[in-house]
């Protein structure tokens, strides 16, 4: 296995600025990534965090940058670790392409950066592993969102 990068494609029955929008917006990440606490800014450059079970025994929480937004088609960012001597070179990147399609939306995500880490192999195909598996599950649960949000307004 490469581990160069991890590629998922949904139908979403949501127009692209819905999608956009529980991608980007804190009250909706918190909804569709496990409870994620954030105060995410769809700002190229602006910087937070992300947590999950903030207080808990179970506290994780990842450094953010966001990359790039562009509403409704792309948003981007980093997962950027504390302990990094170089940041950027040493970060994950999260891609979200929105196109539109027929009344929907196809997401599709693509996160890179896995070799470039420097991991020692395990490392590398633990964390990979744990990544494809987050996706599998996150990917649906945007798209289930965005659908619910569409049918409730």
């Amino acid at each position: 296995m490469e581990f160069g990068s991890i590629e998922r494609e949904i139908h979403v029955d949501a127009a692209p600025e819905v999608v956009f929008e529980v991608l980007s917006s804190p009250g909706h990440i918190r909804d569709w990534w496990n409870g994620a606490e954030t105060d995410l800014s769809a700002e190229p450059g602006s910087g937070t965090e992300v947590a999950w079970g903030r207080g808990t025994a179970d506290e994780h929480v990842e450094p953010l940058t966001v990359v790039a937004a562009d509403p409704p088609r792309l948003f981007s960012f980093r997962w950027v670790p504390d302990d990094a001597d170089d940041p950027v070179a040493a970060a994950l990147l999260v891609t979200f392409e929105l196109v539109p399609a027929g009344s929907g939306t196809l997401l599709r995500l693509t996160e890179t950066g896995f070799r470039e880490k420097g991991w020692e192999a395990a490392v590398m195909e633990a964390a990979y592993a744990d990544h494809v598996n987050g996706w599998d599950v996150f990917v649906p649960a945007i798209a289930a969102h965005a659908e619910r949000l569409v049918a409730t307004r």
